[in-house]
């Protein structure tokens, strides 16, 4: 495929954001509508650098590393964990945990006791005070276009049906995991060593969060894949 790069007018922020692995969504509206509308040729170029981009159909994009490892990293552990916790939360609450977590939100002054109901699990994810909870889990949640934090309310975007998913794929009974809101309560995923053989969630998509590969700045690497295209269409 030819690539007009003058038609990728947004090639230098969209790159960025989405090498720190951030995900773009329609709270972005112009990098969101400039993948819309070139996602072909931004794949292919991007295919050159070594990485897969992803369009989600619920609506947000992402980098995937190819031939990334099967078990995740501290901050996708982190916010799976999170994410397990916050489903049975809202389970035992009442509230439907589909429709919190798919556009719905969270309140700052609910963390407290969030905290102190799971702390056992809070432990295994280092993170014992709210500081901590904020610093480690929320604010990535932020950095990473999972969330949006606006006055005190976290309000959560599409992409965090990415965790969604597997809270679904690790129910036993399919038919039981299509309603969160029922009393049987989820499985809870616990933190491995980063040392450990075994893996925390074994999945088609795993989820992957780790920092790409520093060696490189982000400019280099747009270069080099920009010059790797122009000579294969020379």
């Amino acid at each position: 495929m030819h690539l007009d790069l003058s038609e990728l007018s947004h090639l230098a922020p969209i790159f960025r954001e989405l090498f720190k692995g951030y995900h773009v969504s329609r709270r972005d509206p112009e990098l969101y509508a400039q993948l819309s509308n070139f996602q072909d040729q931004y794949r292919t170029l991007f295919k050159a650098l070594g990485f897969e981009l992803v369009c989600d159909t619920r609506g947000f994009y992402y980098f995937v590393p190819e031939l990334a490892a099967a078990a995740v990293n501290k901050t996708a552990q982190r916010l799976a964990l999170f994410t397990f916790i916050l489903v049975e939360h809202l389970a035992d609450q009442g509230r439907d945990p589909i429709s919190v977590l798919d556009g719905g939100s969270l309140g700052r002054d609910e963390l407290p006791s969030l905290l102190e109901k799971y702390r056992d699990l809070f432990i295994q994810a280092e993170v014992q005070t709210q500081d901590e909870l904020e610093e480690k889990i929320m604010r990535r949640m932020t950095q990473l276009g999972f969330a949006s934090e606006d006055n005190g309310v976290y309000r959560f975007l599409p992409p965090m049906h990415r965790f969604l998913d597997v809270c679904l794929s690790v129910q036993q009974d399919r038919d039981l995991a299509a309603s969160l809101h029922s009393v049987l309560p989820l499985p809870t995923p616990v933190l491995i060593d980063e040392d450990s053989d075994e893996k925390l969630l074994q999945t088609d998509d795993p989820l992957d969060l780790a920092e790409f590969d520093e060696e490189e700045s982000e400019e280099d690497a747009l270069a080099r894949a920009i010059a790797e295209e122009q000579e294969l269409d020379a």
